[in-house]
């Protein structure tokens, strides 16, 4: 007698079949993971009932393949299923009531519902037209036959079955246009799904094979016959004591997983105990991905729910500024939703993340202290990754990340931490000094560099766009401010320097006002400087933006045309300054000239490229003419 399900049961398988599994491959995980869950269930019961007779090495999850009928059939040994069970578990969708599933689901709120036959069951419609279970429960000797072909409804009837356990016999759609069916019934079709979504299900899943050999006595008769090849690795690599796995293990396994050719550059595999439970076995690359910088390049980790694959990038696993680990997590404290492919966003989730980026700090930490060399290697490569995640979110990770920065040093032009950099600030030193530039040989040179050095102080040197923005963000760091050495005042000198600095400015004010008329509306002021020593001149920014968050504000796509406050510093102990007195009292007229070419002289030692390089070029020569008449 056929059963009719319940109206609201109806539209929910409809919009199982239709709407909620992405991908229809996932039939088979669904079946395979309720199948594992039926013996898990009969093995956890023969602890406590003495009058069933387990043999372990007996319990597996079979796959037959009929290509003449076209049907799948996936079979367990496990708990099996009485009347009851069957009216309850496939009769209706979701115990609780379908339409208040259905309201769960559409909220994004349903429960985790990995183990229960049910739902993930029903995702069998999506490539059956006819599904049959034949099943028997462990404590009867009545097996029953359920059959249904979709929203037409179900029927129970009793039937025979010599060993406890599910037979689930699927009878496949005929092809469409979109979809072929029949790749279910192809050997390695089931093999790769089998490698990708249950390689670790705890119970062998073995396939039945169709194979031929010679005949006996006979050199060229052959004879076909079954054999049951097991298709799935079952222990997961990360499921086993650290101690007990070989490097090369764990190198094999991650090029195999994920696509790579080097072997890693470090392995961080642990597991966690406590209200969220999990394993996690993540990987630092060697090198860049080819599409890391693209807008192609996903971040996440894969994810596992009791050894089963539920989705490639959990990307709420990983934060941005650690994208580049690759590896995954396993565990089966997670909320899953309906169609097991989407993570609830629930506090297990939070705190499996939180530990992750912990633990992902720890270890680079203790790559820092304790291989130094190798740390180095790792910041060459992933680096500026982390310099932007001090940026990004306005600095909300700038204290977990600070101490995981490194800088070239003008102390051997070496790399060097905050806190070495602190450590070895002289007594008299406030201030963290930086300078930036498109390399350190570059930055080295700088006329600004001079008169810091002079004094004893150490110089990081800026060379990604980033940098500057990172150390806005980070502002100190240990009580020390930063303090770039092209920008705003020193205050380097002695007082006695200031006097003498200051009367030379008020002997001088009419050639530098007269400087600063020439070049109007390219700097905000000229002045003598206080920071070079042997150089002539050199433009510094004012407190704002800097010249070095100019170039990289105004290279982007749509660039805010930003500038700099920029301000023309002259030294008055070079030669420079007595011939820019004499031009201003024997040729005045010749002083725009002069202050032209001085100006470009400065911008291209920022880098900047001059406005007009013909007329700098035919400035340049007039005045070398006229110095040699």
């Amino acid at each position: 007698m056929k059963k009719q399900f319940k109206a609201e049961s109806k539209r929910l398988l409809d919009l199982m079949i239709n709407s909620i599994y992405t991908h229809k491959e996932i039939f088979l995980r669904e079946l395979i993971s309720n199948a594992s869950d039926a013996i898990d269930k009969l093995h956890f019961i023969s602890l406590t009932d003495t009058s069933i007779h387990l043999d372990s090495d007996s319990l597996a999850i079979t796959i037959e393949v009929d290509e003449k009928k076209r049907q799948l059939i996936i079979s367990d040994n496990g708990i099996g299923m009485d009347k009851k069970d069957l009216e309850n578990n496939l009769g209706v969708i979701a115990r609780s009531g379908s339409l208040e599933f259905k309201e769960l689901f559409e909220n994004d709120k349903a429960d985790d519902i990995i183990g229960q036959f049910g739902v993930g069951f029903y995702s069998a419609f999506m490539v059956s037209k006819k599904v049959t279970v034949i099943t028997r429960a462990y404590n009867s000797e009545i097996a029953y036959l359920w059959e249904s072909s979709g929203q037409d409804g179900y029927s129970i009837k009793e039937t025979e079955k010599e060993t406890i356990g599910t037979r689930i016999i699927l009878d496949l759609k005929d092809d469409a246009e979109d979809d072929n069916y029949s790749d279910y019934l192809k050997e390695y079709k089931i093999r790769d799904l089998i490698k990708k979504y249950s390689d670790y299900i705890r119970y062998p899943i073995k396939m039945m094979v169709n194979k031929s050999k010679l005949k006996e006595g006979s050199e060229d008769e052959y004879e076909d016959y079954q054999e049951l090849d097991t298709l799935n690795s079952m222990i997961p690599l990360w499921k086993r004591n650290k101690s007990d796995i070989k490097e090369e293990e764990y190198n094999e396994f991650y090029k195999s997983k994920f696509n790579d050719y080097e072997d890693p550059s470090k392995v961080i595999h642990f597991n966690v105990e406590g209200n969220v439970s999990f394993n996690a076995m993540l990987f630092i690359p060697n090198r860049v991905p080819y599409n890391y910088y693209t807008k192609e390049y996903e971040k996440g980790l894969q994810l596992y729910s009791k050894n089963v694959f539920i989705m490639d990038k959990a990307k709420d696993l990983i934060p941005e500024h650690f994208r580049f680990v690759k590896g995954l997590v396993d565990s089966q404290d997670l909320s899953l939703n309906i169609s097991r492919e989407l993570l609830q966003h629930d506090r297990q989730l939070k705190v499996i993340a939180s530990r992750i980026e912990k633990k992902i700090k720890s270890e680079l930490l203790n790559m820092l202290n304790d291989e130094r060399e190798k740390y180095e290697e790792f910041w060459k490569i992933f680096g500026v990754q982390i310099k932007y995640g001090v940026y990004n979110e306005f600095g909300a990770n700038k204290e977990l990340l600070q101490d995981l920065l490194l800088f070239v040093s003008s102390k051997e032009e070496k790399f060097v931490t905050l806190d070495e950099y602190v450590q070895r600030m002289t007594e008299d030193q406030s201030e963290i000094y930086y300078a930036s530039g498109e390399s350190v040989s570059k930055i080295a040179q700088l006329p600004q560099t001079e008169k810091v050095k002079d004094k004893g102080y150490e110089i990081l040197y800026l060379t990604d766009e980033v940098d500057e923005f990172a150390l806005q963000i980070l502002m100190s760091y240990k009580d020390k401010k930063f303090k770039s050495i092209s920008q705003g005042d020193l205050d380097l000198d002695s007082e006695e320097e200031k006097d003498k600095r200051s009367k030379i400015e008020a002997e001088n004010k009419d050639l530098l006002e007269a400087i600063k008329e020439n070049l109007k509306e390219k700097v905000k002021d000229v002045k003598i400087s206080s920071r070079l020593k042997s150089h002539p001149v050199c433009l510094v920014a004012d407190e704002g933006l800097s010249m070095e968050m100019e170039k990289v504000l105004n290279n982007l796509p749509e660039g805010p045309g930003m500038k700099a406050e920029k301000i023309l510093e002259i030294n008055s102990d070079h030669p420079i300054f007595a011939a820019l007195k004499k031009v201003q009292e024997d040729s005045p007229e010749e002083l725009a000239d002069y202050s032209d070419l001085l100006y470009d002289q400065a911008l291209l030692i920022e880098g900047f490229s001059i406005e007009d390089p013909l007329a700098f070029s035919s400035k340049l020569c007039d005045l070398m003419v006229k110095a040699n008449k």
